[in-house]
């Protein structure tokens, strides 16, 4: 019987998973998080999950595998996660008063077989004063997120407004994802 597997250790995904999905198991195996800068944003960030997913495959073949990955980018510019409190410091600095992007890439694989998507949404940030930043960064709350800030936490505080799906600036479009998991396993 296949089994649904979340290759993904973050807990806001598997949080979110479980609004879609009532039993799932989760493994996940480190993956080079390299932004292909030749091809658009939203296929980059879909070719990084189709390899989270991939990578989890050769343990789990049959099994129907949800991976995904998150980036913010600005103009031509991304965002993943702060490498450090100065990076998160610097990032959330460049975001301040800015509108942003934010897209998750998703890929839903079984058996060799792959579909992808993305999300993409923006977020306003209200301008932050030094302060607020460092306040914020202090907080701990920035340093494993993409952007350097979690929408569901103490960086509510910092938006202005968003454009989009809020769960998918979370780390998974639970909508969009299933209507496309229904999809996917009509085709299997």
């Amino acid at each position: 019987m296949m089994k649904y597997i979340l290759a993904s250790k973050s807990p806001r995904r598997k949080e979110l998973l479980s609004l879609v999905v009532k039993e799932f198991e989760i493994d996940s195996v480190e993956t080079k998080e390299e932004i292909d800068e030749t091809i658009p944003f939203t296929k980059a960030i879909e070719k990084i999950a189709m390899q989270k997913a991939e990578a989890v495959s050769s343990k789990h073949p049959t099994d129907l595998i949800i991976s995904a990955d998150t980036i913010v980018t600005l103009g031509s510019k991304r965002y993943g996660k702060p490498k450090d409190p100065a990076d998160a410091m610097k990032m959330l600095q460049e975001l301040s008063g800015s509108i942003h992007e934010v897209i998750t890439g998703v890929c839903l694989y079984c058996n060799g077989k792959a579909h992808t998507f993305s999300s993409v949404s923006k977020v306003e940030f209200y301008p932050l004063t030094e302060e607020e930043i460092k306040w914020y960064v202090d907080s701990k709350e920035p340093l494993d997120k993409a952007g350097a800030y979690g929408i569901q936490g103490l960086g509510s505080l910092l938006v202005k407004e968003i454009q989009g799906d809020y769960y998918s600036i979370m780390g998974l479009p639970i909508a969009m994802l299933k209507r496309e998991l229904e999809h996917f396993e009509s085709t299997l």
